[in-house]
């Protein structure tokens, strides 16, 4: 059975924006072929469970999967981290065998 942790300060976060927006079951992850890596993640919000969706829940918050993505983020962790003045959601993704310079794409 595959995992995703989702710390305290990302399900804070995917709480907040769903309140702002009015609306949303919580955060749709999945992946798609991208930049010099091979894969990048995608994030949009979950209105609507759809056919194969995995749902991961903890913190508060709801997660769900798109089932293509489910093998490279088995194991992984969602965080939500503030640098400086950048905030932004970070997978700690123990399937990434390699990520490229610029941090916007991953080969699993």
């Amino acid at each position: 059975m595959a995992t995703l942790n989702i710390t305290p300060a990302a399900a804070q976060q995917i709480q907040h924006v769903l309140d702002e927006r009015g609306q949303g079951l919580g955060l749709r992850v999945s992946v798609k072929p991208s930049g010099c890596s091979g894969y990048s993640y995608v994030l949009d919000f979950a209105d609507q469970v759809t056919d194969g969706d995995v749902h991961f829940e903890a913190n508060g918050a709801s997660v769900y999967v798109a089932p293509d993505a489910l093998e490279m983020l088995d194991g992984s962790e969602v965080d939500y981290v503030n640098e400086g003045l950048n905030r932004f959601f970070r997978f700690n993704n123990p399937n990434v065998k390699d990520e490229c310079g610029c941090g916007e794409s991953f080969t699993v």
